[in-house]
């Protein structure tokens, strides 16, 4: 059973990525908000803000084999509405959040056999598309730290992949998905006609930090319904 630390665990991705790994994994997840379904007996949750929270109140494992940062945002906006504010708040919960929590469990992750990190970018981040210059930016920073952090821990035999989904159907993109026009338009955008869901993203997730995946680092997955490769 491995130690897995999984922050915004508390909706979308990060809560279907505990849901599935707990049935054979310890999970300490971390949210600002509590959800009913964390309630498993190998779920250890805390109620803390990673961007404001103190991390020294939270006693971890002395050895963490996995660690996935979920949290993110959907800022769209056209860019002469986009304030440098939005700039910052972005890069803070996608890119600064990500970095505290690494280097809080980088000790803990040393000491594990075969410990993985999973991030999360966009298709944004590969594509360029209207109004997501800072969400973006900020994914694009998320896919330079992945590389950079899996040439720089390959030493301690710690992996660094991410996950760049399209528009998945999770609280976050809600309002993007309002409507059943907004559904439909969205489903249309993609070549498999449909977007993604939490549970799909999550499964990729079990798969990187697990065994299996023990040769992969320093990449970025794309799970965007052949939005990022395929023209039709």
């Amino acid at each position: 059973m491995k130690n897995i630390v999984i922050i915004g665990c508390g909706k979308g991705i990060g809560l279907a990525t505990a849901k599935i790994l707990a049935e054979q994994h310890k999970i300490i997840g971390i949210s600002r908000t509590e959800n009913p379904e964390l309630n498993h007996p190998n779920i250890e949750f805390h109620a803390v803000d990673i961007l404001s929270g103190n991390l020294d109140e939270i006693t971890f494992p002395e050895v963490v084999d996995g660690l996935v940062y979920a949290p993110g945002s959907i800022n769209l906006k056209p860019f002469n509405r986009l304030s440098v504010d939005d700039f910052k708040n972005d890069f803070e919960i996608n890119v600064l959040g990500a970095v505290k929590i690494i280097q809080k469990l980088l000790p803990n992750l040393k000491k594990s056999e075969s410990a993985a990190i999973v991030l999360f970018s966009s298709v944004a981040a590969k594509l360029g598309m209207p109004f997501h210059a800072s969400i973006a930016a900020s994914k694009n920073a998320v896919e330079g730290l992945t590389k950079s952090l899996a040439a720089e821990f390959s030493a301690q035999k710690i992996r660094v992949n991410a996950i760049a989904p399209s528009l998945t159907d999770t609280n976050l993109a809600s309002q993007l998905l309002a409507t059943p026009e907004k559904r439909e338009a969205s489903a249309k955008r993609h070549p498999l006609q449909r977007v993604g869901t939490a549970e799909e993203i999550a499964e990729m997730t079990a798969f990187l930090v697990s065994d299996k995946s023990s040769w992969i680092t320093g990449q970025v997955f794309g799970i965007d319904g052949g939005m990022g490769s395929v023209k039709l």
